[in-house]
């Protein structure tokens, strides 16, 4: 699912997408899955596109907050954890370094 989720933010030019293992970490998922937009149109096309392919795929979000502002959007797909930031916000919460016991995969286009 964490995989789905990467391509799909791909799809809609994401930044910087990495994908962490928090299996054996964290009760919250097994992973999260952080990429960066550039404004908040292209946070919630980003958004828009990763609900719209897991639902092709039977898995719709449980839920997704801060669509509204676009700044960070968090979306939750219960075993696949989603934050989408604008760089600003990235760089501040800095989730990489709060979970960083976490494998940390660095999210590579298929061609």
């Amino acid at each position: 699912m964490a995989l789905a989720c990467a391509e799909a933010a791909n799809e809609k030019k994401a930044r910087d997408i990495l994908l962490m293992n928090l299996q054996g970490i964290s009760l919250i998922a097994d992973y999260f899955v952080i990429c960066t937009g550039n404004n908040n149109i292209q946070v919630q096309a980003i958004s828009d596109n990763i609900e719209e392919k897991l639902k092709e795929k039977g898995n719709p979000p449980l839920r997704r907050e801060g669509y509204k502002d676009g700044r960070w959007v968090l979306m939750d797909f219960g075993s696949a954890i989603v934050h989408i930031f604008q760089e600003e916000e990235r760089q501040y919460y800095n989730l990489e370094r709060l979970w960083g016991d976490a494998e940390k995969i660095f999210y590579e286009e298929q061609k």
